[in-house]
């Protein structure tokens, strides 16, 4: 892993209420502006296959706060299966950075049915990987995670706020295109993930309106927490 290749960014995590929540977004909602793929309702949808190896190398690496990990996951959003991605997100010592590639259904569909020889092949770096991975770490999928997200995003420092609410993990199945995929709650409903993500500075007012002063940072991971539930 070539760490020097890659831009990172800082990122803090928060847990808060929902009714902490309403208080963020009644201010983040007059001065930031929304993300363009958040629905009607300020939201959208995320959907998320998440790999790790038989010995759970992943979730050891989160649960025992190691400052360099990864995973892979792949993604798509508001139920729209025409754009998917592959993604290996990578933390370093409290920053992040992903890596992507695009697949297709059908693509994923030969993934979960292990039939994976199209991913040595491709012209995608980050497929290759994948493959590599698959054969030598046994990667497999391990967890469906869905959630729905609020975005804010502000040019200056290129921050990016998010709020995710009803985080739920697949049950028996990893089959992320199962309209009816058998789900519970990973996280108690009236508390939601806060992420605050930003290049090289955040500004003043932005750190007032989340109120960071008053929170404290926690290495929350939606993925160690559905996998902790199961």
């Amino acid at each position: 892993m070539f760490m020097n290749n890659l831009k990172f960014r800082n990122e803090l995590k928060h847990v808060v209420t929902q009714a902490d929540a309403l208080v963020i977004r009644s201010r983040l909602s007059c001065l930031l502006r929304p993300d363009q793929n958040a629905g009607p309702d300020g939201r959208y949808h995320i959907r998320s296959l998440y790999f790790d190896t038989p010995e759970n190398k992943a979730l050891h690496e989160k649960l025992e706060g190691l400052p360099i990990k990864e995973k892979f996951r792949i993604r798509f959003y508001n139920h729209n299966h025409s754009f998917i991605r592959l993604e290996k997100k990578i933390k370093y010592f409290g920053k992040g950075t992903k890596l992507k590639a695009t697949l297709t259904k059908e693509d994923v569909q030969s993934i979960l049915s292990g039939e994976i020889g199209f991913l040595r092949d491709s012209d995608q770096a980050l497929l290759r990987e994948l493959y590599l991975r698959i054969k030598t770490e046994r990667l497999l999928p391990r967890t469906v995670v869905d959630y729905m997200r609020e975005a804010y995003l502000h040019p200056a420092g290129n921050v990016r706020i998010t709020m995710d609410f009803d985080i739920k993990a697949s049950i028996s199945s990893t089959d992320l295109f199962d309209e009816d995929l058998p789900t519970a709650s990973a996280i108690d409903k009236g508390l939601c993930i806060l992420e605050v993500k930003y290049d090289g500075f955040l500004p003043e007012f932005i750190q007032d309106i989340v109120q960071l002063n008053k929170c404290t940072s926690t290495p929350v991971s939606k993925y160690a927490a559905c996998r902790q539930y199961m």
